[in-house]
């Protein structure tokens, strides 16, 4: 059975957002913000950056929630010292993740289905790395439905 997380990225997906912007669109969602500014540019990390060489958008979409959470954002912010760590830990998650498939790029998991996302494969590596992130943020102290202060 899906959890209300799962479906809401079913939901995401069948209106026609990529990973990355699923990604996006969850966090946001928790912190109870919209920010379509953002969500427009996450589309250009979808498909492994748009032609499945690059890399799957489920791990550049977790990044931004990890720079969502961590990063710089104003000149009066600094960015979060564990945010270096907090991308390491995400990378070896989904680089373990992936191993199956033979690499973290698009068209790795994909096969030679690019530019399809596969329900199954995709919808694993969506919630798995979602609770990852959300995961990563609690272990380094930041609250995943707080963000940062608006400014």
């Amino acid at each position: 059975m899906l959890d209300d997380a799962g479906l809401k990225m079913m939901e995401l997906a069948g209106k026609g957002y990529c990973c990355s912007q699923i990604m996006v669109l969850l966090a946001l969602d928790e912190m109870g913000r919209e920010n379509s500014d953002m969500v427009r540019a996450a589309a250009g990390l979808c498909k492994g950056l748009g032609n499945c060489s690059g890399t799957c958008g489920v791990y550049t979409g977790g990044a931004l929630l990890l720079g969502l959470h961590g990063g710089k954002g104003t000149d009066m912010e600094e960015a979060e010292d564990v945010l270096p760590f907090m991308l390491e830990q995400l990378g070896a998650w989904f680089a373990e993740s992936t191993n199956q498939y033979g690499g973290m790029a698009c068209s790795d998991i994909l096969d030679s289905n690019c530019g399809h996302p596969d329900a199954v494969r995709c919808g694993s590596l969506l919630s798995g790395a979602y609770g990852r992130v959300r995961e990563i943020l609690a272990e380094n102290s930041l609250d995943p439905a707080e963000g940062r202060n608006l400014s």
